[in-house]
Parts: structure tokens; C-alpha cells; sequence
């Protein structure tokens, strides 16, 4: 996609947005002049720095971006990246607010107060000095935290009455959710096991065969040990070379799926308290022993009921809150004022489109 060249962002230029939106405060009279708009959505406005607030905030969850300059290839790709994205998704919350101001839905100063405290708590912030620290160095204003804030509650309202409350899951589409994902409620079989793995010395000509055979009878050795009764997490802290002499030669919990064919078919003529027969290996000699094994459980669908509701209705939500944007888009009175951004908009939204046909299908 082309790359904006009007919308570009870094830590400087931020700082120059804060600026003119302070300015704005003192003279909103010269609103349209200083602030450039990027597209009316029903008469109501998104500009490029509310735009741009948006671009840094995505950018931020890129930890590769941090040290990156304002004109690197890096930022620059990540932005022509996520431009389409963001728009659209402004352009969607906006519609969204809009609705709530329909249905009458306002965040009060309480409510907002509450909000505060929350944030605070969460956070440990303990002091008001604290906060608008931590304020600062997220780049935002108290106005824009609690238009931010206040755009969240109103987007949450409008989900669940217009969406969340209207979706009911019925028994049909349950068991037929469970019948098609019966493997995500299933548990595989796993097991706990302790080790003890004597090393073979090795060389620049290899392995010595002598070395190898005093390994082995080592091995043999402190396997009699333990079919005789010694404490096999002792002998692996005494003897063991592995990592896992540390807690006593234990391993795992691991899934049995995971563990080689031939390891599999040992384990599986084992008892828990078994020992194994002296292994080659690589690198060395390794004798094991079980300490547990908890057996494949599916969960029938009454005891995954609940988790199932859930899961469907989440997925009905999805699908049936993109119709519901569908619907206000198409009733929206939308008008561009950037076309290279009105292109990244139509780019995401097509991607959206394709993909809820897909899923459709």
C-alpha cells in the first residue's frame, strides 16, 4: 500500500500535536484551522491528531520499534502497516459512540471518578504526582484519557444492547459445536518421570570404548540400586549428569503424544513406580522411572456445557457485531477529506468483508 507521507508519526511530532491541541483548548473558535480533518462520519469529525494518537498507540505494541528513528524503513512499513487497520477501526468506534449518544448513554463525572480509581488501584499509583507521570509518559492528556475512557464505556453499552443481549445459543448449535471441537475438551494422557543420565565421555576421535562400558556398568550399577530400594530421586542427585539431578531426576508433567515412538512404547508396559531397563542415548545412558501417569479424559458435554455456551455465543457475537457495523456504515453519511487514507479504509473493510464470507462459507 502506499505509504501516507501526511500522517506519519513520531516521538517529536507527538509532542508538537500536544501543543496545538493545548492551543485548541485556549481557542477552539479556530478549530477547522488548526486542525486538519481526515474524515466527517455524520458530521462528526476524525482529525489527523486524534488519528495520529491512534497510530502511536497501535506502534507501541511493537517492542522491535522502540529505538527505531522517525524516518527509518522500519517505521515507516509499520505504520503503511497498520494504517488501514486503525482507520477503520476509528471510523467503527465512532459510529458506535454515535449510537450510544442515540440511546442516551453519558459518562458521568462519578462514573469517570470511579474509572480513576480503578486505574490508580491496578496500577499502584498511590499519588496524584504518580498519575500524571504515568500520564505523561503515555502520551496523553487528562481530556483525551477520559474521552478515551468515555468512548470505551459507550462502545461496551452499545455491544451489549444492541448485540450481546439480542444472541441466544440453542442446544442444537451446542452439541453441534462440541461434536466438531470434541478434541479442544479433551485432556491427553500425561505422565511424570525421573531420570538418571550417566554421560560418556567423548574426544576429538569420538567415543572411547572402554569409556562407554564403564558408563554402561555405572548405569547397570545404580539401577540395582534402586530395584533394591534406594531412593531414586537420591541416586539421580548423586549420580545423574542431566540438568534434572537438581529436583531430583523429575521431569514433566509431559503429554505421552509428545515423547518419541519407541520411549512411548516403554512407558506404556510401565506402572507407576516402575523402573526402566538401562537406555542408550545419546550422549550417554539414561534409566527412568515412572512417578505418575493420568489417563486421556474427555469432558462429556454436560460437565463442558457452560464453557460451550460461551464459546458459542462469543463467536455468534463476533459475527453478528460486524453485521451490526454493517448496518450503521450503510446508514452513515460518511465524507473523506484525505483520499489516501479513505484507500487504507476501503482496503481493511474489504479485507473484513472477504474474511466474513469465508466464514459464512
Amino acid at each position: 500500500m502506499k505509504r501516507l507521507p501526511s500522517l506519519l508519526v513520531a516521538s517529536a511530532f507527538r509532542r508538537t500535536i500536544v501543543v496545538v491541541l493545548c492551543v485548541l483548548a485556549i481557542a477552539p473558535i479556530r478549530a477547522e484551522i488548526l486542525e486538519q480533518v481526515l474524515v466527517k462520519v455524520n458530521g462528526d469529525i476524525i482529525t489527523k491528531s486524534d488519528f495520529e494518537l491512534r497510530q502511536v498507540q497501535e506502534l507501541r505494541q511493537r517492542p522491535n520499534l522502540a529505538n527505531v528513528s522517525p524516518n527509518s524503513p522500519e517505521l515507516q512499513k509499520a505504520i503503511a502497516e497498520v494504517t488501514p487497520d486503525v482507520i477503520l477501526a476509528a471510523v467503527d468506534e465512532l459510529l458506535l459512540v454515535q449510537r450510544g449518544h442515540e440511546l442516551g448513554y453519558t459518562m458521568t463525572d462519578d462514573a469517570f471518578k470511579n474509572v480513576l480509581d480503578s486505574i490508580r488501584k491496578e496500577n499502584k499509583i498511590e499519588t496524584e504526582e504518580q498519575f500524571q507521570q504515568a500520564l505523561k509518559e503515555s502520551g496523553m492528556t487528562m481530556p483525551e484519557l477520559r474521552q478515551q475512557i468515555e468512548r470505551n464505556m459507550l462502545v461496551q453499552r452499545v455491544q451489549q444492547s444492541d448485540v450481546m443481549e439480542k444472541i441466544s445459543v440453542t442446544e442444537e448449535e451446542s452439541r453441534t459445536f462440541y461434536d466438531a471441537h470434541k478434541s479442544e475438551f479433551t485432556t491427553p494422557a500425561e505422565i511424570t518421570l525421573r531420570e538418571i543420565f550417566i554421560e560418556v565421555p567423548q574426544d576429538s576421535r569420538g567415543i572411547n570404548v572402554a569409556a562407554d562400558d564403564a558408563a554402561r556398568e555405572k548405569a547397570e550399577s545404580i539401577r540395582n540400586r534402586a530395584m533394591a530400594g534406594e531412593p531414586f530421586a537420591r541416586l539421580a542427585a548423586e549420580a545423574s549428569a542431566a540438568p534434572s539431578k537438581a529436583n531430583g531426576g523429575l521431569v514433566g508433567p509431559i503429554k505421552e503424544e509428545e515423547l518419541a515412538s519407541s520411549l512411548q512404547q516403554i512407558i506404556a508396559k510401565m506402572k507407576p513406580g516402575d523402573v526402566s531397563q538401562v537406555m542408550r542415548v545419546p550422549r550417554g545412558y539414561q534409566v527412568l522411572r515412572l512417578e505418575t501417569r493420568s489417563e486421556t479424559k474427555v469432558r462429556t458435554f454436560d460437565e463442558a456445557r457452560d464453557d460451550i455456551s460461551r464459546r458459542v455465543a462469543n463467536t455468534k457475537v463476533q459475527s453478528e457485531m460486524l453485521k451490526f457495523l454493517d448496518r450503521l456504515r450503510g446508514e452513515a453519511t460518511i465524507v473523506w477529506r484525505n483520499p489516501e487514507l479513505e484507500k487504507a479504509y476501503n482496503l481493511a473493510l474489504q479485507k473484513r468483508q472477504k474474511g466474513q464470507g469465508q466464514q459464512g462459507a
